[in-house]
């Protein structure tokens, strides 16, 4: 889990070196950063919900 900043790194430089192995500008691949970030941001957020909500059953027993 905490190694989970990792993902947009690694998504960003597999979609960059994507993008120069078909010549295709970086303005073009513009969007594909965009979609890479939100899905990333939204996996964070939905693990650390569960996180945050799971903690507390542990912590009631």
């Amino acid at each position: 889990m905490a190694g989970l900043f990792l993902l947009p790194i690694i998504s960003s430089l597999a979609w960059l070196l994507f993008l120069h192995y078909n010549n295709i500008p970086l303005k073009q691949g513009r969007k594909g950063f965009m979609y890479i970030l939100a899905i990333s941001v939204l996996l964070i957020l939905t693990l650390t919900a569960l996180l945050w909500l799971t903690a507390y059953q542990h912590q009631a027993y």
